[in-house]
């Protein structure tokens, strides 16, 4: 048995409900105070920069560790140029985001659905950008190491959590 559509109901337009779902209230800084209240630092958020930063940093001991460490008989330079370029693809992509995000902020009448979708688009970018740059690394040089590449991209993606422990 198919149930009968209920006539008692009223349909809505497409153009109403997507009235009703663009309003959005900003707070006052007495409804902001009064909702936070002293754990202000439970809604803060991580700055894009700082993971850059962090990143930067990060890259930066990785190369130093490797060109310290790695076996002068097997190329100290083959080392730390693979370390840079696990760093380059850890970073860069996330310099990009960045950058499609503060672009979205500067936008003329900013709305919610508008940052999501230069989240969104931030987010398609990075994944792109990496499988990009992992592709074009690993074709353009032949004799790269791929323990100094790796181990400073995933210190890089690490930086994530460095950046969340720091706010």
């Amino acid at each position: 048995m198919i149930p009968k559509k209920d006539q008692s109901m009223q349909s809505r337009s497409w153009d109403e409900d997507d009235q009703e779902v663009d309003v959005y209230r900003t707070l006052s800084r007495d409804e902001a105070k009064a909702l936070f209240g002293n754990n202000k630092k439970a809604f803060a958020t991580i700055s894009p920069w700082l993971v850059v930063r962090i990143q930067l940093l990060m890259t930066g001991v990785c190369v130093l560790f490797w060109s310290i460490f790695a076996d002068p008989m097997e190329g100290r330079t083959l080392y730390t140029y693979s370390a840079f370029w696990g760093g380059f693809i850890g970073f860069f992509p996330v310099l990009v985001f960045a950058l499609r995000v503060r672009m979205s902020r500067s936008m003329k009448n900013p709305s919610p659905g508008r940052m999501l979708s230069a989240i969104v688009s931030g987010e398609l970018m990075k994944i792109a950008l990496t499988v990009g740059l992992f592709l074009g690394v690993a074709f353009a040089i032949p004799n790269l190491q791929w323990l100094p590449l790796l181990v400073t991209y995933v210190l890089t993606l690490m930086s994530y959590w460095l950046a969340w422990v720091l706010r």
